[in-house]
């Protein structure tokens, strides 16, 4: 998946695939984990926020999605 790279002080880059609903995030540590499930309003209002990192934790990593770590 190609992902875009953030300013974040803990997000690296994004990724979404529309298809499969799947949010791919690259983290500053180096993991990276799939989100599935997720909206496109979701990752469009990630991409769009001023804090990458805040919008990630309120409405991704609190918003209850599986997730699997790949990396």
């Amino acid at each position: 998946m190609n992902r875009t790279f953030v300013s974040s002080s803990n997000l690296a880059s994004v990724g979404y695939d529309p298809q499969r609903q799947v949010l791919e995030i690259e983290f500053r540590n180096g993991s990276v984990y799939q989100y599935f499930g997720v909206p496109q309003s979701i990752y469009s209002g990630l991409m769009a926020a001023a804090s990458h990192g805040r919008y990630f934790d309120a409405f991704v990593k609190k918003g209850g999605y599986r997730y699997q770590r790949i990396r």
